[in-house]
């Protein structure tokens, strides 16, 4: 089969490549199944350089999340063959063919596609358990979600604005705002450099945001410990900024908010019978058409740099998903 082998570490993608390598070979309790839609991801990025906090052993097959069919199946694993799928692990969805553990995969949610399955996994995953699990979203209240034109960032958006919150979507690239307002349709936009706080606060009547969620990190974390109001949340996502920021312990205090890492994948491990539940939350909310991940291109597999060059760039708006 065809797939994206990372053979070496570097930071320009030159140990990453196409190649032909043997199928995987099904094991007990894994299902094999036929690619058909990988969606591309920071972290599948973060891996070629060995800077992700999962770093897997050389070479190895990139990819965290993919759709397809059930090719294989053990009796009784609830799967059979022709079965429409969607999941992931950490590496392995960027190929034609993978094996993955049962408990990988989930049914794709009536009224969606191969590519739409394919890029909600992950993102929406991440956004339910920082908002709901973590955050305790309540109708009406305001989310101020940074990175709003990443995959993570518009699916916070979406699942927010489903659940009924007021949504403050943010960006450091101008040229984004209208783009984002378009297909994210937030209560507004702002542009997240420098001291964003007075608008904040001008846009809430000084009320501030009940939760702040927060992919970036660096100058962003700072500026948003000023945007919390008092009892809210600051959600901690991800350091996309490349800078981890530090914060005195009075702040918090002071301000009488929180700070709560979220780490979605972990989350999932060791309460698996809470992503079980999540993932069906989520998977009525797309059958009903009240969520929907927004998808900005999609490439062959052949195509992968492209993509993969575009997501460093900060080019796309949404997500990019590849097809073998």
């Amino acid at each position: 089969m065809k797939a994206l082998v990372v053979r070496s570490l570097s930071s320009d993608l030159s140990g990453t490549q196409i190649e032909d390598i043997a199928d995987p070979v099904r094991e007990e309790r894994q299902v094999l199944v036929r690619v058909r839609a990988a969606s591309l991801n920071y972290p599948d990025l973060l891996m070629t350089r060995g800077t992700y906090q999962f770093k897997p052993d050389v070479p190895f097959v990139s990819g965290l999340e993919m759709a397809g069919e059930v090719v294989e199946a053990d009796e009784g694993s609830g799967f059979t063959p022709g079965d429409r799928v969607m999941g992931g692990a950490k590496t392995g969805a960027f190929a034609e063919f993978v094996a993955l553990p049962v408990s990988s995969l989930r049914p794709v949610p009536a009224g969606l596609g191969f590519p739409d399955a394919a890029a909600m996994g992950a993102a929406y995953h991440t956004a339910y358990v920082a908002l709901v699990e973590l955050g305790r979203l309540e109708e009406g209240q305001t989310v101020l979600v940074h990175g709003a034109s990443g995959g993570v960032g518009l699916a916070a958006c979406d699942l927010a604005k489903a659940l009924g919150a007021r949504v403050i979507a943010a960006s450091h690239r101008e040229d984004k705002l209208a783009v984002l307002e378009r297909i994210a349709a937030p209560d507004a936009a702002v542009l997240n450099t420098g001291r964003f706080r007075e608008e904040v606060a001008e846009l809430t009547g000084g009320k501030l945001c009940d939760l702040v969620f927060d992919p970036i990190g660096g100058d962003v974390f700072d500026e948003s410990t000023r945007c919390v109001a008092f009892g809210g949340k600051l959600l901690v996502v991800g350091f996309v900024a490349g800078r981890i920021p530090e914060i005195a312990v009075n702040i918090p205090l002071i301000k009488g908010f929180s700070v709560v890492g979220v780490r979605a994948g972990e989350y999932a491990r060791r309460f698996p019978d809470r992503a079980k539940r999540i993932a069906a939350e989520l998977g009525r909310l797309a059958s009903e058409g009240r969520i929907s991940p927004h998808i900005e291109r999609t490439l062959p597999l052949a195509r992968w740099r492209e993509a993969f060059e575009a997501m460093e760039a900060g080019e796309i708006v949404g997500k990019i998903v590849l097809e073998p």
